[in-house]
């Protein structure tokens, strides 16, 4: 044992990690829209990679519980779907391994502040206040919230994977 009490011969013999633990993603609506219909939409191949990665086990991926709400009237509105045409993207939207978080106060006043500081929404800077949370990444295909705050690690989902 050296003089912390740390038994040397116990520490791997190697350098690398004993255990990765996958990278925090926090994606937005414009991201998981992606996933649920994918006409007209871009950057298909990235939004597709994240995906796969989260459900290899390479990135643990978490989004606000607004995030439900910003879909489905992206669903409603953008999209036009039926209400049959809706059924799978629904379906979808509940069994990807996504981490849907709710707020808090502190959660709340920490978006707020962004929201007040960058004059984007509310709903924009509660991913950017969730990223700086978590100390991962935001990847999004939203231009409004790249390069905002800079304490946030903001990437544009072209750029995936970084």
């Amino acid at each position: 044992m050296d003089k912390l009490g740390v038994c040397q011969n116990l520490l791997p013999k190697t350098e690398k990690p004993i255990f990765n633990m996958p990278d925090k993603i926090i994606v937005d609506s414009s991201v998981i829209v992606k996933w649920l219909h994918q006409k007209d939409e871009k950057w298909l191949d990235q939004a597709g990679q994240v995906a796969k990665d989260a459900y290899k086990g390479k990135v643990k991926l978490i989004t606000p519980e607004l995030a439900k709400f910003e879909v489905m009237n992206a669903l409603i509105y953008g999209k036009r779907l039926t209400l049959e045409e809706v059924k799978l993207p629904i379906k979808i939207l509940f069994t990807i391994p996504i981490n849907f978080v709710t707020f808090n106060q502190k959660y709340s006043f920490e978006t707020y502040k962004i929201a007040k500081e960058t004059g984007i929404t509310f709903y924009d800077a509660s991913f950017i206040a969730l990223a700086m949370e978590n100390n991962a990444t935001l990847v999004t295909d939203n231009p409004k919230h790249q390069g905002k705050i800079k304490e946030a690690k903001v990437v544009a989902l072209k750029d995936y994977p970084m």
